[in-house]
């Protein structure tokens, strides 16, 4: 078996969203290769499932890291691709959305404003 590439765990990260199924982190670095980053259309609005969701990982992302440039690691692309570009953007000139090592950072002010709640110490799932 092929040797898979390094990927940091963020230890204490919730894994997804209790009840629903949706993923926050994964377990081990795709063998297949990377999955990228990109900003992915949200078509999710306020008081939709999907938007509660998106609010979920934001309050966990930025609970975690707060307003500190954090390294891709095992959160899930496919929830980074929906907050990318907009409340997550790279923490650095150099971003490879090919990489678990990409650094990304909260875009404070833009998260504040389409995710006030993801802001509350205590998210009600």
């Amino acid at each position: 078996m092929a040797s898979l590439p390094d990927m940091t765990k963020h230890r204490g990260f919730p894994g997804g969203m209790p009840g629903t199924g949706v993923q926050f982190t994964i377990r081990r670095a795709n063998p297949r290769g990377v999955t990228p980053i990109k900003a992915l259309p949200r078509k999710a609005r306020p008081g939709t499932k999907e938007h509660r969701i998106d609010a979920a990982f934001l309050h966990a992302l930025w609970h975690h890291f707060g307003a500190e440039p954090f390294e891709r690691g095992n959160l899930d692309a496919a929830r980074l691709s929906l907050l990318f570009g907009r409340e997550v953007v790279s923490a650095t000139k150099e971003f490879d959305p090919l990489s678990y090592e990409a650094m990304l950072v909260i875009d404070e002010k833009v998260a504040r404003k389409n995710f006030p709640e993801s802001f509350d110490d205590v998210f009600e799932v």
